[in-house]
């Protein structure tokens, strides 16, 4: 797929214009979204991201004579649903972290932007590495797939544990424990500010320590995440629109979700099928890249076992779920 530098310049000029203004509009009035505003906004960014997909099977200009622009188009919601449902699993990690760390609700949603703001910056790292890795190292796709299959295994290996053995806090991890020995702070909030003067001194708000977890956090997902997408699409500009798109929209699912997240109990089974799936896909595309084989799995195929696992994961667990008590989301500690 062609993609010009100037393409490149608008898309990322167009993304960060929308971040910019989403951070501006939070920090001037923080506060709990209501059940609508979260409803409308994930419409428009899930309506955005259809609309993209169509810009590119209308537009773009495959440089692979055996694919067309709308293969790339397959490619692109392939990657968008993946890297989606990747980020709902990583929902209850957020959801510990910001109970755990007393955050405010009216605080929490500029929180989240901002960690979403770190997520697209390593994200966007780490798919620079992986697109000149796959481009030199064709090789590097078999340690890919081992990779999505050992994780895949975690996720089933994890669910099987006793919920009393999960006993690690994603606020205890070692970076930001280092930063907060380090760092001058105050154990209050003051309002969306990182840090302030106090007596003269700058010292950092709980706040600023809640981002650097949630960005320390997000350095491990995406080992995940990159890896899985990459074995969608091996075209970087569709990797890092995908992400962008999947994460744009999370911070209103948190609240829209709350309770509703944890009757998804079924949830990392479905994403350990998709991974693992996708670990094999990797597998057979190095064999075919070294003529080993002669076929490899097609995208819409691809495309067809993500939505299938994705709608059954999410049908099984709701009707295993459906006696369960109400589960409202946690308040304002």
């Amino acid at each position: 797929m062609h993609v010009t530098p100037l393409a490149w310049v608008i898309t990322i000029a167009v993304l960060t214009t929308v971040l910019v203004v989403d951070v501006i509009m939070m920090k001037r009035k923080p506060h709990e979204p209501s059940m609508k505003e979260c409803a409308i906004a994930i419409s428009i960014f899930v309506g955005a991201a259809i609309l993209f997909a169509i810009g590119i099977g209308l537009f773009a200009h495959p440089t692979d004579p055996t694919k067309t622009s709308w293969n790339y188009a397959t490619e692109f919601i392939a990657g968008y649903l993946t890297e989606y449902s990747l980020s709902i699993d990583n929902l209850f990690v957020f959801i510990i972290l910001l109970g755990s760390m007393k955050v405010p609700r009216k605080y929490q949603q500029f929180t989240l932007m901002m960690g979403i703001i770190l997520a697209l910056i390593f994200r966007g790292i780490f798919i620079a590495l992986g697109a000149v890795i796959i481009n030199t190292l064709a090789w590097a796709f078999f340690i890919f797939g081992v990779f999505l299959l050992y994780t895949a295994w975690k996720l089933v290996d994890d669910y099987r544990k006793p919920e009393h053995e999960e006993t690690s806090q994603p606020s205890d991890n070692k970076l930001m424990l280092w930063i907060k020995n380090v760092v001058p702070s105050t154990e209050e909030y003051h309002d969306t500010h990182l840090s302030l003067k106090i007596d003269g001194k700058r010292v950092f708000t709980p706040l600023f320590f809640v981002i650097v977890a949630l960005g320390s956090i997000d350095i491990m997902f995406a080992l995940d995440s990159i890896p899985a997408i990459f074995g969608l699409t091996q075209e970087p500009y569709l990797v890092f629109t995908a992400n962008f798109f999947a994460l744009m929209g999370l911070r209103q699912l948190y609240f829209l979700l709350g309770g509703l997240l944890k009757r998804l109990v079924y949830l990392s089974l479905g994403l350990s099928f998709i991974l693992a799936f996708i670990g094999v896909k990797l597998l057979l595309h190095a064999a075919h890249h070294y003529d080993w084989i002669g076929w490899e799995v097609p995208t819409w195929l691809s495309l067809v076992v993500i939505i299938v696992t994705l709608v059954v994961t999410a049908v099984a667990s709701l009707m295993k779920t459906r006696h369960a008590p109400k589960l409202e989301p946690e308040h304002e500690l």
